[in-house]
């Protein structure tokens, strides 16, 4: 569990033996009413980049809306998604042509994306959301991640927000 997406540099990637990322869009990449990202992003996608690290946006939102985001950064995207289905996930995984245990799952949401990255036992991490607030929809998942999360936190106090994937 991350604090947010852009903690992770391509150096945490070579030192756990990620090659390539699957990443959801909204309140993970970006704040879910802003497109456009932010500089903090650009500098991301350049580290990732540069250390030759492709990257997958996989989201529920529509179509046109992720080619909307993904071609002006020039990534790859799968959507709609239908998360946590696992066929989103393995499309995905399929256009990094990878290996499982090479590839992390990443997104804010418990129900979607970390579940569904369970199902197919591939490495996940989860951010904090960039903003507070959700689509309406979203809302409604977040009410019961709450719950669970609180359930899990009970069960293992060591799930705790951190600022490096090494801490």
């Amino acid at each position: 569990m991350l604090e947010k997406i852009y903690l992770l540099d391509s150096a945490d990637m070579e030192k756990n033996h990620i090659k390539g990322i699957i990443t959801d869009l909204d309140n993970t990449l970006i704040a879910w009413n802003n497109p456009d990202g932010t500089e903090e992003l650009r500098d991301w996608l350049a580290d990732m980049d540069k250390a030759d690290i492709p990257i997958v946006i996989l989201s529920n939102n529509s179509e046109d809306r992720v080619r909307q985001v993904a071609k002006q950064f020039n990534i790859q995207f799968h959507a709609p998604a239908r998360k946590p289905l696992r066929r989103g996930f393995k499309r995905a995984l399929d256009m990094l042509d990878m290996d499982p245990d090479d590839v992390v799952i990443i997104g804010d949401q418990l129900l979607t994306d970390i579940f569904g990255a369970n199902r197919l036992v591939v490495r996940s991490i989860m951010v904090l959301p960039i903003v507070k607030t959700d689509s309406f929809v979203t809302r409604i998942n977040r009410f019961f991640e709450r719950l669970i999360f609180k359930l899990l936190k009970e069960k293992h106090p060591e799930l705790i927000w951190r600022r490096e994937l090494g801490e």
